[in-house]
Parts: structure tokens; C-alpha cells; sequence
């Protein structure tokens, strides 16, 4: 067993540090790559039964950090991201047991043929290598990062952000327990021991080539830098400006229903709905009784005109609010002249994350969901179900919002690449 980095805070070593870090993490790689299901599966279930058992440390680490956030006067949005409930460890748990029961993507022969030569083509499932998840506030996502990666067959460098420093070590301690107990490097799941910022920095020049990928999920400013300035591939997730679009044939309950669940259940979440498009053709009905139902259950409204006018505790919108993630209890709304304006509104404001259609219309639906060009487009459901333990994934890494390679919420098979393994029986080229 290799001797255990240790938690430094400023280190005029620090490169060093993240280069043996690295190095630790690229053996662990070639380990994990060649671990049976069985094997990583016996890790998964020590992770879960580990989180349940350490559930108080876990609490009380995050009860630390949580005291220390507040005192610096973080937002409400920021502290709900940031804590940590029995309930929300108990889901981290469960979220474990998701992604242990899915099928072991690696090895998986996605396509088969034989060429006329007689020699025979696979192509299979293998994974990336190790994998730098830079997160913020959001401590879980060092498990659902951890576990992801492990069942794909990935190493991972961990980096929380240094709000979450004390939850992410106690939440780490677990995956390395499960580790251990299954024979697996303890290299395979790292945490940064570290809040110094340099560590990004280090990670995003790819340590030599001990990083093959860098998946970023936090803040604009954040995914911004990661991808002016890394030097490997980058798993984009750019912020959530989300929307939902009530159309003129909408029923009003469902659409109450799930405008308030999409902007109130968390707010601060990346799926959270960030402005709310209502079809003029159905506003005389229906956007009073939203923007009632919004103001009165704790979310500050900024409109347009029309918007304004139902209700005088509307503050007027400017045209920043139409392309901002506010990550709080705050919506943009607007009225729109049908479905191609809305379309359009998204299509110049979103950030192809998340987007939902309110609507008893078919067709309306089907255009909405062949147009809007986002990574998650849904019909009659709330943009909240944006998660990758929604899509029946156990847990995300994010959601990406590129195009190439993964899109979406990013679960274990995302995670992975391919190759082509070729049979013969002496064939030479002529």
C-alpha cells in the first residue's frame, strides 16, 4: 500500500505534490481497467455501506463547513447547494446502489461485422484513463464523481472547491474504504488534499499527461477557465439558463405545478428553470395565476410589460436578466406570441442545458422537442428531472451541454471510449 498523501494547505511543493498525485492516479488506471464487474461491484457495495455507517462524520463535517460559509454571508441558494441532510446522505447512498446494479459498460461489444477477407470487427467499450472532476460547492458530487468513475473503469482526481474541503474528505474517506476492502488501488478514487486554487491550475495542464480528461461542474466563471485553459479534452457543462414554456393549451394546474417545481424544489440547482415563457394566447388565463403563485411562495419575479402588468410586485426585467443563471428564487418571465417566438427566445438566450414545454398540443409538443436544440428537452414534466439519477443513471458526473462525446447527463457509459479489436487468420493486405 503506497503512504497516503498528505492534506496540506498552501505548499510551496504543491507541484510535486499533484504530479505524484498523478502518477498514483495513471497506475491506479491500468488497474481499474482490467478489474472485473465483480470486483468493482464488491467496491460499490463497501462505498454504500460506508457512506451509511460514517453518515454522522459525514454530517458533522458538513455542519463545519456549512457554520463557515454562513459566517462569510453565502446566499441561501449557495448554503442549500452546500448542506448536507440525513436524507441527502441516505440518497448519496442509494445513488451508489443505482450505479452498482447498471450494466458494467466496459468490455461491452457495441458493434460486431466480418469483412469479406474473412477477418472479424468489434468494436468495444474501454475506458478514458483518469478523469481531473473539478466541482464547487456541492460535496456530493465527490461521490457520485467517485462511483462513476469506478464503475466505468476510470481513475479519478477529485477537487471540491475549498467550501466543501471538510464534507469532501469524510465523503472520500468512504469510497477509499470501499476501495480497500475490495482490493482495489486506493490511488483509483483521489481527493486533492488541498484548498490552494494553484491545484486547478496544475490539473488543467493535463500534470504531464497523467490527466486524459477534465470535467468541470460548477459556475460560469468556473467552466470559463477550465476551457480557456486546459490543455486535454473537456466534458463542457456551461451554466443552466433554463426555461419553461406554458402554451396557450396548457392545462393550468399541471402548469402551476411544474413551473413552481421548477424553479422552487432547489433553486440553486443547475436544472433550476430560469425564465418562464408564456404564450399570449393563453395569458389572460394562465400568467396571472403563475406569477401569483411564484411571488407567493418566495420567488422574486422580473417581467416584461405584460408581466408587470398582472401583478405590481413585478419588477421589470432588463435584458441581462433573459441570459442569467441565477442559482436563487428568482425568474424571468415573459409573454411570447406562440410557439416560434418562444423557440427562438430560447434559442438566442439558453445555454442548451434544460428546457420544458407546457402543452396539451401534440404536435406543438413534437416541434418543441425536434427544435429547441438543448441537451435535455421535456414535454408535461419539470426541467428538474435534469440529473443523471432521474435518467435511472445512479448519479452524474453533469450534464454536458457540448456535442461530442457525451451530451446530457453524463453516467458510466459516458465515460468511456472505444477501440477495435480485429481477428484474423493470417489475412495480409495485398
Amino acid at each position: 500500500m503506497t503512504a497516503p498523501l498528505k492534506a496540506i494547505d498552501g505548499n510551496a511543493d504543491l507541484p510535486a505534490l499533484m504530479t505524484e498525485l498523478a502518477a498514483r492516479a495513471r497506475a491506479a488506471a491500468r488497474v481499474l481497467a482490467l478489474a472485473s464487474p465483480e470486483q468493482k461491484n464488491r467496491a460499490l457495495d463497501a462505498i454504500a455501506s460506508a457512506i451509511r455507517s460514517r453518515a454522522p462524520d459525514i454530517l458533522a463535517a458538513n455542519a463545519e463547513d456549512v457554520a463557515e460559509v454562513r459566517a462569510g454571508g453565502a446566499t441561501s441558494a449557495f448554503i442549500d447547494r452546500l448542506t448536507l441532510t440525513p436524507a441527502r446522505v441516505e440518497a448519496m447512498a442509494e445513488g451508489v446502489a443505482t450505479v452498482r446494479g447498471i450494466a458494467d459498460p466496459i468490455g461491452a461489444v457495441t458493434e460486431s461485422w466480418q469483412r469479406p477477407n474473412g477477418m472479424t470487427i468489434e468494436r468495444v467499450r474501454v475506458p478514458l484513463g483518469v478523469i481531473a472532476v473539478i466541482f464547487e460547492s456541492r460535496p456530493n458530487v465527490a461521490a457520485d464523481a467517485g462511483v462513476l468513475c469506478l464503475k466505468s473503469g476510470n481513475a479519478v482526481i477529485l477537487r471540491g472547491g475549498s467550501d466543501s474541503f471538510r464534507s469532501c474528505r469524510a465523503i472520500h474517506d468512504c469510497l477509499v474504504q470501499g476501495l480497500r476492502e475490495a482490493g482495489l488501488p486506493e490511488a483509483a478514487i483521489t481527493l486533492v488534499p488541498t484548498r490552494d486554487r494553484a491545484a486547478v491550475g496544475l490539473l488543467l495542464t493535463g500534470l504531464n499527461g497523467g490527466v486524459d480528461v477534465i470535467v468541470p461542474r460548477g459556475g460560469k466563471s468556473l467552466v470559463a477557465r477550465v476551457e480557456a485553459e486546459a490543455r486535454v479534452p473537456v466534458f463542457a457543462h456551461l451554466e443552466g439558463v433554463n426555461h419553461v414554456y406554458v402554451d396557450h393549451t396548457a392545462k393550468l394546474e399541471m402548469a402551476k405545478s411544474i413551473v413552481l417545481n421548477a424553479k422552487m424544489r432547489r433553486p440553486g440547482v443547475c436544472g433550476a428553470a430560469e425564465t418562464l415563457l408564456v404564450d399570449r394566447a393563453g395569458a389572460s388565463v394562465s400568467l396571472k395565476p403563475l406569477v401569483e403563485m411564484l411571488i407567493d411562495a418566495g420567488c422574486e419575479v422580473r417581467g416584461d410589460a405584460a408581466v408587470q402588468r398582472v401583478d405590481s410586485r413585478v419588477k421589470p426585467a432588463s435584458d441581462e436578466d433573459w441570459d442569467t443563471e441565477y442559482e436563487d428564487a428568482i425568474i424571468a418571465a415573459k409573454v411570447v406570441d406562440g410557439l416560434d417566438e418562444a423557440i427562438a427566445h430560447i434559442h438566442n438566450h439558453g445555454s442548451h442545458h434544460t428546457d420544458a414545454i407546457v402543452t396539451e398540443d401534440a404536435d406543438a409538443a413534437e416541434k418543441f422537442l425536434s427544435e429547441v436544440d438543448s441537451a435535455i428537452v421535456l414535454h408535461n414534466a419539470s426541467t428538474q428531472f435534469a440529473d443523471g439519477g432521474e435518467f435511472g443513471f445512479g448519479a452524474e458526473i453533469g450534464i454536458a451541454t457540448g456535442k461530442f462525446h457525451a451530451r446530457g447527463p453524463v453516467g458510466a457509459e459516458q465515460l468511456t471510449s472505444f477501440k477495435y479489436r480485429v481477428r484474423g487468420t493470417g489475412q495480409t493486405r495485398p
